[in-house]
């Protein structure tokens, strides 16, 4: 079943959302600090995740233009309005903004390698062993986040379902359109530009600074397709 790793990781946030919701009476003064360490950590892996580049210039230039076309269509705001249509449907949250909720844990949940790795080895292979080890980790952190964010989290799944659903779908034909070579090295900038988005939701879990990091998604396709644009460019260059 081409979609089984999904649904275990959406179910894996839902239950782990339901778990964080009764841990909803931690004080203020260790949520703050527990969301600290979180913000501290999220940095962390995008620092990781973005040192592997090999093209720092698409990188650069994808982060641009993609914030670009991400800034006109208005990607944050859509997000942020869904959530508000929620928080309008649940009355609100104790623990803060259901928007925020759901809007910060979507973004973690679906920008990242393993969601891309994993569905697409769903999809490819039927291996869900990438996404079991990612539901595990969604749904540890789906506690944390739920009882410091709120129930806006629980809501996360639906979109990490639809965004890996429709990966897992979509890779089964991929190998008809890309060599499995081009295909590493696209993964390699699409994880790099990734790792700059989860940087910026570092910094906003942080409230250094409040970025607008959904409206960067449209540079993960940017940099994918990048890839081959840039290897097409070099070869006719070199028949020159």
């Amino acid at each position: 079943m081409i979609l089984l790793g999904t649904l275990v990781n959406a179910a894996a946030i839902i239950v782990g959302s339901l778990v964080g919701r009764l841990l909803s009476g931690i004080p203020d003064t260790i949520r703050q600090t527990v969301m600290q360490g979180i913000g501290l950590a999220v940095v962390l892996l995008g620092l990781k995740m973005s040192f592997e580049t090999q093209n720092i210039l698409l990188l650069i230039f994808s982060i641009v233009l993609g914030s670009i076309v991400g800034e006109v269509m208005g990607i944050e705001k859509g997000l942020n309005q869904v959530g508000q249509w929620l928080e309008n449907k649940l009355g609100g949250s104790k623990q803060g903004s259901i928007a925020t909720g759901f809007v910060t844990a979507t973004l973690v949940y679906c920008i990242g390698a393993m969601a891309v790795l994993g569905a697409m080895d769903s999809g490819l292979r039927q291996n869900h062993d990438i996404l079991y080890t990612k539901a595990m980790l969604d749904g540890f952190s789906a506690i944390i986040f739920t009882s410091t964010l709120g129930i806006g989290v629980l809501f996360s799944a639906v979109p990490v379902l639809f965004y890996q659903g429709v990966i897992a779908l979509l890779s089964t034909q991929i190998y008809g359109l890309v060599s499995k070579e081009m295909l590493d090295a696209m993964l390699v900038e699409l994880t790099a530009v990734g790792g700059l988005m989860i940087i910026a939701i570092g910094i906003n879990i942080l409230e250094l600074r409040k970025i607008n990091v959904a409206n960067m998604l449209p540079a993960l396709v940017i940099a994918a397709v990048g890839v081959p644009l840039i290897d097409w460019l070099t070869a006719l260059l070199a028949t020159k």
